[in-house]
């Protein structure tokens, strides 16, 4: 197996995105990703439409992949799915999709666990960046997650931190939601805060011992804001969007980071990589980047391509789980709740 070349096929449909993706070894050859427009006029995702949209999409996904890569599907190595964490029905699609397609085949299935994904994403061989070396800290930033994770190797994780209710990405979301802005909001937020002052409106930080996080009360304190400003004035929101967006990704991303600074001095870790959705922020990206000058860290922050839910991620933990045989069987089913 050490000179062999190995090539994945790897398959995330967590959510409401479609992804396939080839691996040969450490390398991207392609990392197709197809977007559901549908949630947007519900302001959220559906998760039976979502699951409807995957059976549509994953068999043109996983074809474009292959002829994008250049490979015939007899080339394939392995299999590589996402198992969980996840909506049920739009993981079913694609562990269905994979076992099949593995059993067709007659070669491996790999199960991956999403959120181990987005922190391993870092060690996909593109050429320009580095990967973070042994032990680092990872923060993963995501719609359904946030969490602060010790990595001592490939497969050696620990929590050390989590929210305890909201994930950052939600709060993105919510916060967008409620100043009228369509889904998916935390784009938005991200672009009309470049253009406002963040420290025009001053939003209460929670009181969260220990490295966990809490962010429904910052919502609520968002929504009693708007609510008592446009109530003295119906046109608030529209007259004063940009320091609204400015204001509340600058609290957000001070809570990330203020718990970050004391995993950083809790653990003497100084290596700090980031992964998830909410990685492609501009203002976390930015302030992680000052970071690295004020405090002396190593940051490793991941291509844009690779923040978002794509199989590329899933591909590298794919690779890296054939290199030492772990192999999974057809009785494997998706986990809705999958933790490290």
């Amino acid at each position: 197996m050490k000179n062999e070349t190995i090539y994945i096929l790897a398959i995330e449909s967590s959510c409401d995105d479609t992804s396939a993706a080839v691996l040969k070894d450490r390398k991207v050859l392609s990392n197709i990703v197809s977007t559901q427009k549908i949630h947007e006029e519900y302001g959220g995702v559906v998760p039976e439409l979502a699951s409807r949209a995957h059976q549509q999409n994953i068999v043109p996904v996983v074809h474009q992949a292959l002829a994008t890569a250049n490979i015939d599907k007899k080339l394939v190595s392995a299999i590589a799915f996402t198992r969980g964490p996840g909506l049920m029905g739009s993981l079913l699609v694609g562990t269905s999709f994979a076992k099949s397609l593995s059993l067709g085949l007659g070669i491996p299935l790999i199960e991956v666990n999403h959120m181990q994904a987005h922190i391993l994403a870092h060690f996909i061989e593109d050429g320009k960046s580095t990967p973070p070396s042994f032990p680092f800290l990872a923060m993963t930033i995501s719609g359904g997650h946030t969490q602060i994770v010790q990595v001592n190797d490939y497969f050696d994780m620990e929590i050390l931190g989590q929210t305890l209710d909201d994930a950052v990405g939600e709060a993105f979301d919510k916060s967008a939601k409620l100043m009228g802005l369509p889904y998916p909001g935390g784009p938005l937020v991200d672009k009309y805060a470049q253009l406002g002052n963040p420290l025009a409106f001053d939003f209460p930080r929670p009181k969260v011992e220990g490295l966990n996080f809490s962010f429904s009360g910052l919502k609520t304190s968002i929504l009693y804001f708007i609510q008592r400003e446009t109530k003295k004035n119906p046109n608030f929101i529209k007259e004063h969007l940009n320091d609204l967006c400015a204001s509340i990704q600058h609290t957000i991303i001070a809570i990330l980071m203020d718990k970050l600074e004391k995993a950083v001095k809790q653990t003497g870790i100084k290596e700090v990589a980031i992964g998830g959705g909410v990685s492609a922020n501009s203002g976390i990206r930015s302030t992680l980047e000052k970071m690295e000058i004020t405090m002396g860290w190593r940051t490793y922050i991941p291509k844009f391509e690779y923040c978002t839910d794509n199989a590329a991620m899933i591909g590298i933990v794919g690779y890296l789980k054939y290199k030492k045989s772990e192999f999974s069987n057809q009785r494997i089913s998706a986990k809705a709740r999958y933790y490290l």
